[in-house]
């Protein structure tokens, strides 16, 4: 069992401490390991999986005496400001009618007067807008902030306990979850992951019994968009702070704080309780290891073979009325065996490429390459490259915008077909729509680290356009060598595609920073003798350790496995760290159209290694 705090209120923590502590002492037996986990800005492992409930017992302590962020939320004071804002504009409007009157009776005191104290509301009524645009972006991105690191947290509880087998349990300990627009998708992956690795969720509102309905705080903004409406009728005029629309989908937001939204769709979704609405948690606890320790399991295999990524619900109804029935709510419907849990705009492009159905709709190009730096041998960064052509680009006429929504999944397999790690990116691009034209022309780049053990990879990566189902699928290979800092080692053979001038040191450790050059590989284009002169390289060769001796070096280009020629010379002095960055072109003039193989050898001390890569020559 996993029992997660979130970030908790001081009150909140006094109630949960004392329900965890409750529920770990009578919770006996050698087979109940325990795991206590804090989430905050990011996951806090406080004690890992024990049977020890003294250890147990002093983690919930930590966990419960340490202070956390919190959210405060700032929707009262914006309101507040649109509302003086509103007051102010009906001010300004008045003033200026009363200097009109004013103009025309011909009293020149009065008009001035009335005048300035128009201007003066004016620039108060565009002061206080300011203030309330600003709160709402800043609350805007705070929110994202927890909401992401709360998913994320879950994820990897939920991940820790997948590959044991049997029915887990994991309690969360919360005030609500804070599930942004742009963090929904994140939250539906914990619900799928828990769901895959029979993970059942009780979730416990730890703030006890509120003084106030949580809904209340939605129902004074739908009130304060009412009024505001109203105004807007009566004077006909415009509201300057925005359509209503963004306040409908700011309510829809507030809506999801309740802890009978996110906090129960976690627990029903899952098979687990929630925990809501009394002082007494410890009671609420109790069901918990009921259920744990007195269920029956239900076998369901589905006769739809038709593995598409999408969600299939699952329905359980029982023949008796007076019985109670938790269940989980369905599956994302994929043939895979995964490493990591798989979120819901990864499942239909997982099925797409698992599954055989990409229609490689479009070019993807995607490559993988080996660093096998001093501290981290088996070091592989992978690019994906997509033209932003290939995909959807809607237009939202009121708002003036476009939108994308498309994904880049990448799965590394072992030799043995196994899928041993899984890399993703969601884009939701967005911007003005004058601007679609040019966006369109731009090029998707994905880039991730990731670190692997000696063995030949295959990198399968798939580019999947949401709104059209369309897909896009490239497969490369990658090998890393077994490697130790005792032996002379090389990396991928990179050709470079374009280089960028950047400042010494500003991309940290990038295996592709060259000085002041952030190289762009070329993941398997072409070389084009009618627009590329050179054939550009570049390596890192790393020394033995306390080598001193100079390194020596051949370059080789091979054509069907027959040498075409070669040339050799020595590697500059390594750095303090036995690094050894070397860049380098040759002319193309001279390579006829055709598959080549550029290999590299370095030498030293009576120790060698060598790598290649292949490339192409076209016109």
């Amino acid at each position: 069992m996993a029992m997660v705090f979130d970030r908790l209120s001081p009150n909140a923590r006094g109630l949960a401490q004392k329900a965890a502590l409750s529920y770990i002492d009578e919770r006996n037996g050698p087979d109940n390991f325990t795991g206590v986990f804090l989430i905050d800005l990011s996951l806090n492992t406080i004690q890992s999986y024990t049977d020890d409930q003294q250890l147990v017992r002093n983690a919930i302590d930590q966990a419960t005496m340490r202070a956390t962020g919190t959210y405060a939320s700032s929707t009262e004071r914006v309101r507040n400001l649109s509302e003086r804002s509103a007051a102010l504009e009906q001010s300004a409007a008045d003033s200026a009618s009363a200097a009109t009157q004013a103009g025309s009776a011909q009293d020149s005191g009065a008009a001035g007067a009335a005048g300035a104290q128009s201007g003066l509301a004016a620039a108060e009524q565009m002061l206080a807008e300011i203030n309330a645009r600003m709160l709402e972006s800043f609350e805007s991105l705070e929110r994202d902030q927890q909401g992401y690191a709360t998913t994320n947290g879950l994820h990897a509880v939920v991940d820790s306990l997948r590959n044991l087998p049997g029915r887990k349990t994991m309690i969360f300990f919360s005030e609500g979850l804070s599930i942004p627009p742009n963090v929904v998708r994140l939250f539906r992956g914990v619900i799928s992951a828990a769901n895959r690795a029979n993970v059942a969720i009780y979730t416990v509102d730890a703030a006890g019994l509120r003084i106030e309905s949580t809904d209340a705080e939605s129902r004074r903004e739908i009130n304060s968009l009412a009024n505001r409406r109203a105004r807007q009728a009566a004077t006909g005029r415009d509201d300057a702070s925005g359509p209503l629309t963004k306040s409908l989908e700011r309510n829809e937001d507030l809506l999801r704080l309740n802890p009978h939204s996110g906090l129960g769709d976690l627990a029903g979704e899952t098979g687990g309780l929630l925990i809501a609405n009394t002082n007494d948690l410890v009671t609420g606890l109790k069901r918990v290891d009921e259920d744990m320790r007195a269920h029956y399991e239900l076998a369901y295999v589905p006769k739809n073979t038709n593995y598409d990524g999408k969600f299939r619900q699952v329905s359980v109804k029982l023949a008796r009325s007076n019985l109670d029935v938790q269940t989980r709510k369905g599956y994302f419907a994929l043939n895979a065996q995964m490493s990591s849990p798989v979120l819901e705009y990864e499942a239909p492009a997982v099925a797409a490429l698992t599954g055989g159905r990409a229609d490689n709709s479009f070019s993807v190009m995607a490559a993988g390459f080996n660093f096998p730096e001093t501290n981290l041998p088996g070091l592989l960064p992978v690019l994906v490259e997509v033209p932003a052509g290939a995909f959807t680009f809607s237009s939202d006429k009121d708002k003036n915008t476009y939108n994308t929504d498309f994904s880049i999944v990448v799965l590394i397999k072992d030799r043995s077909q196994q899928i041993v790690r899984k890399l993703s990116q969601n884009y939701q691009l967005t911007g003005p729509l004058d601007k679609i034209d040019m966006a369109k022309r731009s090029e998707i780049l994905f880039y991730r680290e990731t670190r692997l053990p000696p063995g030949s990879y295959s990198i399968e990566a798939v580019a999947y356009d949401a709104p059209s189902g369309k897909a896009g699928v490239k497969t490369s290979s990658v090998e890393v060598p077994d490697a130790s800092g005792s032996q002379l080692r090389l990396s991928s053979v990179v050709l470079v595609k374009r280089g960028e001038r950047v400042s010494a040191g500003q991309n940290g450790n990038n295996p592709f920073q060259f000085g002041e050059a952030l190289l762009y590989p070329n993941t398997g284009e072409p070389l084009r003798k009618s627009t590329s002169k050179q054939l550009t390289f570049f390596f890192t060769a790393y020394t033995q350790k306390g080598a001193t001796d100079k390194v020596n070096l051949t370059i080789e280009i091979l054509k069907g496995g027959q040498s075409m020629g070669q040339t050799s010379g020595e590697l500059p002095a390594s750095d303090a760290e036995g690094r050894i960055q070397y860049a380098n072109a040759l002319p193309l003039d001279g390579f006829e159209p055709g598959a080549y193989e550029l290999k590299i050898t370095v030498k030293n001390s009576g120790a060698s290694a060598s790598r290649s890569t292949k490339f192409t020559v076209v016109p």
